[in-house]
C-alpha cells in the first residue's frame, strides 16, 4: 500500500475511529473477559462494542490460533478493515528464554545478542505477534531498582551496541519478512535512574548528564531503525516523559529524525493527573497529543477526550492525523494490509518454539553471560570425589527471570539435573527447598541437616540468590543481601572445612560481601534462561571456559549505591590526599566490590604495550594481548578515554570500544582500535555536540580499573593540517 492510500484511509476515518486507532487495549476486552489482574485506570473505563470494532492495537495476546481468530473476528466487523497490531513484552524470550538482558550485556558480544534476538523473533512471530517491547535501552546505575535486569548495564557504549544488536535481531532487513517482528525501544527517557531505586519514581538530572549518559543507547537503537519508541513513566526536567515536548518533539523527532510510532507505557497518559501536570483527562490528552504521543496504552483518555478537545480548539485535527498516519504506516511496513495474520501459523509455532536450535542459542548466550567473580582453585570441579549441591536454585526450573513471556519453568532443566548428567553418582544434594512466598521469603532452615548430608563432600556448590519474582517491574528492594538462611548455609559449610562454590542466580548485582571471604569460587549466573542450568554445569565442570565481563558494577554494600565506573571527579578526590576532607566514606572505599568490565577465566591473560599512532590522518591505539595460561579462552579488550581538560567536567574514563578475542595457550595478538573524533566529543553547556583539542588519556585493559594509560595531545584541525 502506498502513502496516498494511507492518507485516503485517514481522511475517510471518523474522529472516533481515529481515537480508537490511537488506543491499545487488552485482548480480553474483545470478549468481555476483564482480566482479574487488570491494573490502573482501565478498571474505570468502559468501551462500547462499536468502539472495540475500531481499536488499533492489542496488548499481550499470545498463540497463533488465538491471534488468527482475534484478527478474523475483528476484521469481520471493522468498517475500514484496518488490521490489528499485536504487541507484547517479549523481553528476552517467547518460550525459549534467553538470559536476562543484563546478563547478555556481560557477553560483550553484540553478534551473539543479535542471534538471540533473532531466535526470539522467530518464535514470537510464529505465535502471531507483530511488535515486541524491547530492547530496553535504559542506562542503570542503581541495583535496588528491579528493572536493571532488562537493561544491558551502566555504560552508554555497551548499552547502545547491545540495543542496536537486538533491533537488528528482531527486525532483520525488513520487519515484514517471515520470522521478524518490529522492535520498540524503551523507556524514553532516563527511566533507569529513579530516585532511591524506587519503581516509577522521579528522575532528576542535568541535561548534560542526560545527553552524555542516558540518551546515547536509545539513539543507537533508533539508528538501527527501531520501528517504535515507548515513553517512560518518570519525569525529565519536571515534565512526565509522556507529554515531554523536549523528549518527543525536539530530541526524538527533530534531532534524531525518528518517524516511527511513539507509544505510552501502561496507563501513563492517564497518570499525568497523578503527576499534577493535568487537572483532568482532557488536559492529559491535550498535552500528550501536543507532544506527539501516537498510541495510548491501556487507558481511555484519547477515546474519551479527543472529540471534546477538538471542538474546544485545544488540539488540531492535523495533530491527530499525524499520529494515525504513523500507526497506519507501521501496519503497512509490517505487511498487515496484504496479510493481516503475518506469520501466525500453528504448525510453524510447534516447529520453532523450544526447538533444538533455539535452545542451543540460549545455551551459548548463557555460557558467555556468566561471570566468574572469584576462583581460588575450586573451579573447574575435579574429576574425582563427591560434590555437594545445596540451595534454593539447585533443583528448580525457576531460572528464567522476570518478563519471560511464555517461558516454561516446569520444562526447564535444573542445575541438579545438569550436574547429575555430568557427575553421575558423585553428586550429593541437600537443603534444596525453594523460597517461601510469604513471611520472610527465605528458604527453610535445614542447615544442620545439610552440613551432615554433605559431610563427605570436599567441594560444595551453593546455588543461591534472590527469588525470580523479586526482579523486574515493581520489584525495588533496599536489602540486596542473600537471605538469612542462605548466608547461614554458606557459613556452616565453610566452617566445616568445605570448599564452597557459590553460584549466584539474580536479576541484579547483589551485596555478597558478607559471604565472599568464605567462598572459594563465585560464579554470577544471573537468571540465565531455558538452557541456563546446562550452561552453568558446562562452566562448573570445565567444559566451557568462562568469558563474561560485568556490565554493571557490584556494590560493597547498599549504602554505597549508586556506584559506577564512569564517574565525575571532584575538587577533593579521595585519592588526592590522606586527610578526611575528601569525597569518601569513613567505613567503606569508594570503589566497587567488582568493577564494570571485570571477569575471570580458567586461563590467564595479559594486556599491555599500549602504543598510539597518528599515521595517515588516523589516530589509532594498539595493545598486545597474550594468553599466558594453559587453556584456550576468550577475553574482552577494553578501550577507555578521558578528556583531561574540557569546558565542562568529563568522566574519569569512558568505554569507547571493545574487542572480544579468542586465544590459544601462549598465543599473542595485537588488537587495534581506531580513535574517532566522535569518541572525543561531548555535549557542551549549549547542548552542542563538540570536541575540544587538548590532552586526552587513552586507556586499555581487561576491566575498567586495571588499565594502562598513555596521554596524548590532539591539536585543533588547523594545527593538524599544518
Amino acid at each position: 500500500m502506498d502513502r496516498n492510500r494511507i492518507l485516503e484511509l485517514t481522511a475517510d476515518m471518523t474522529l472516533e475511529e481515529k481515537a480508537m486507532q490511537m488506543t491499545q487495549l487488552s485482548p480480553d476486552m474483545f470478549y468481555h473477559r476483564c482480566p482479574s489482574n487488570l491494573t490502573g485506570p482501565l478498571r474505570e473505563w468502559r468501551f462500547e462494542d462499536e468502539q472495540l470494532q475500531e481499536i488499533g492495537s492489542v496488548l499481550g495476546p499470545s498463540g497463533a490460533a488465538y491471534l488468527r481468530k482475534l484478527q478474523e473476528d475483528y476484521l469481520e466487523t471493522s468498517r475500514q478493515k484496518i488490521p490489528l497490531l499485536f504487541m507484547s513484552d517479549v523481553i528476552h524470550g517467547y518460550v525459549t528464554i534467553m538470559p536476562i538482558p543484563l546478563a547478555q550485556g556481560c557477553t560483550f558480544n553484540p553478534k551473539l545478542c543479535e542471534e538471540a534476538a533473532e531466535a526470539v523473533a522467530r518464535e514470537a512471530s510464529a505465535a502471531g505477534l507483530h511488535v515486541t517491547f524491547s530492547p530496553m535501552a535504559d542506562l542503570v546505575r542503581d541495583p535496588r531498582w528491579g528493572r536493571v535486569m532488562e537493561s544491558c548495564g551502566e555504560d552508554p557504549c555497551l548499552n547502545g551496541r547491545m540495543a542496536a544488536a537486538m533491533v537488528r535481531g528482531y527486525q532483520g532487513e525488513d520487519p515484514a519478512d517471515k520470522g521478524r517482528i518490529a522492535a520498540c525501544v524503551k523507556h524514553f527517557a532516563a527511566y533507569g535512574q529513579p530516585e532511591g531505586g524506587r519503581e516509577y519514581n522521579t528522575v532528576d538530572m542535568s541535561r548534560g548528564v542526560l545527553r552524555d549518559f542516558y540518551l546515547p543507547a536509545y539513539r543507537e537503537a533508533i539508528k538501527a531503525k527501531a520501528a517504535l519508541v515507548m515513553t517512560s513513566f518518570n519525569t525529565v526536567e519536571r515534565v512526565p516523559a509522556s507529554c515531554s515536548k523536549l523528549l518527543l518533539r525536539r530530541i526524538l523527532r527533530q534531532e534524531w529524525g525518528f518517524d516511527g510510532v511513539v507509544i505510552s507505557d501502561y496507563a501513563a497518559v492517564e497518570e499525568l493527573m497523578n503527576h499534577s501536570v493535568a487537572a483532568d483527562a482532557l488536559e492529559a490528552g491535550e498535552k500528550s497529543i501536543h507532544a506527539g504521543m501516537d498510541i495510548e496504552m491501556m487507558s481511555g483518555v484519547y477515546a474519551g477526550s479527543l472529540k471534546t478537545l477538538l471542538e474546544q480548539g485545544r488540539i488540531t485535527e492535523s495533530e491527530i492525523d499525524e499520529c494515525v498516519i504513523r500507526i497506519l504506516e507501521l501496519k503497512n511496513k509490517l505487511g498487515l494490509f496484504e496479510n493481516p495474520w503475518k506469520d501466525a501459523d500453528e504448525q510453524e509455532e510447534k516447529k520453532v518454539i523450544y526447538c533444538r536450535e533455539h535452545l542451543e542459542t540460549a545455551r551459548k548466550a548463557a555460557r558467555e553471560s556468566m561471570v566468574l567473580l572469584k576462583n581460588q582453585g575450586a573451579l573447574p570441579l575435579s574429576d574425582s570425589g563427591q560434590v555437594g549441591l545445596a540451595g534454593p536454585f539447585a533443583c528448580t526450573g525457576n531460572l528464567l527471570g522476570g518478563w519471560h513471556c511464555e517461558g516454561r519453568p516446569e520444562n526447564t532443566r535444573t542445575l541438579g539435573e545438569a550436574l547429575e548428567e555430568k557427575l553421575g553418582g558423585r553428586l550429593v544434594t541437600a537443603m534444596t527447598q525453594p523460597f517461601s512466598w510469604g513471611g520472610d521469603r527465605d528458604v527453610p532452615d535445614m542447615v544442620e541437616e545439610a552440613a551432615l548430608g554433605l559431610k563427605d563432600c570436599e567441594v560444595c556448590i551453593v546455588a543461591a540468590g534472590e527469588p525470580e519474582w523479586e526482579t523486574g517491574e515493581a520489584s525495588s528492594k533496599t536489602n540486596l543481601r542473600l537471605s538469612k538462611n542462605q548466608e547461614k548455609l554458606i557459613h556452616a559449610l565453610h566452617e566445616a572445612g568445605k570448599r564452597v562454590v557459590l553460584v549466584l542466580f539474580s536479576g541484579r548485582p547483589l551485596e555478597i560481601g558478607p559471604v565472599l571471604e568464605e567462598c572459594d569460587a563465585v560464579l554470577q549466573a544471573w537468571f540465565p534462561g531455558s538452557a541456563g542450568a546446562d550452561a552453568a554445569a558446562d562452566i562448573l565442570c570445565g567444559d566451557y571456559n568462562p568469558s563474561g565481563r560485568l556490565s554493571m558494577s557490584f556494590p560493597r554494600n547498599v549504602g554505597q549505591i549508586p556506584v559506577y565506573y564512569n564517574y565525575y571527579n571532584t575538587g577533593r578526590p579521595a585519592e588526592a590526599k590522606a586527610d578526611s576532607y575528601v569525597t569518601g566514606y569513613r567505613d567503606c572505599p569508594n570503589s566497587p566490590l567488582f568493577p564494570f568490565g571485570y571477569g575471570l577465566s580458567y586461563t590467564d591473560f595479559t594486556c599491555g604495550g599500549l602504543e598510539i599512532s597518528r599515521e595517515g590522518g588516523k589516530l589509532q591505539a594498539f595493545v598486545r594481548v597474550r594468553n599466558t595460561g594453559k587453556r584456550s579462552g576468550k577475553t574482552v579488550v577494553q578501550l577507555y578515554i578521558r578528556d583531561v581538560s574540557a569546558s565542562v567536567v568529563r568522566p574519569m574514563k569512558e568505554l569507547k570500544d571493545f574487542r572480544k578475542v579468542f586465544l590459544e595457550p601462549g598465543e599473542e595478538i595485537r588488537v587495534e582500535f581506531t580513535i574517532t573524533e566522535d569518541m572525543l566529543s561531548f555535549y557542551n553547556e549549549e547542548e552542542k555536540w563538540v570536541w575540544e583539542p587538548g590532552e586526552f588519556d587513552i586507556m586499555t585493559g581487561l576491566d575498567s580499573e586495571q588499565v594502562e594509560t598513555r596521554r596524548i595531545v590532539v591539536p585543533a584541525q588547523a594545527d593538524r593540517e599544518a
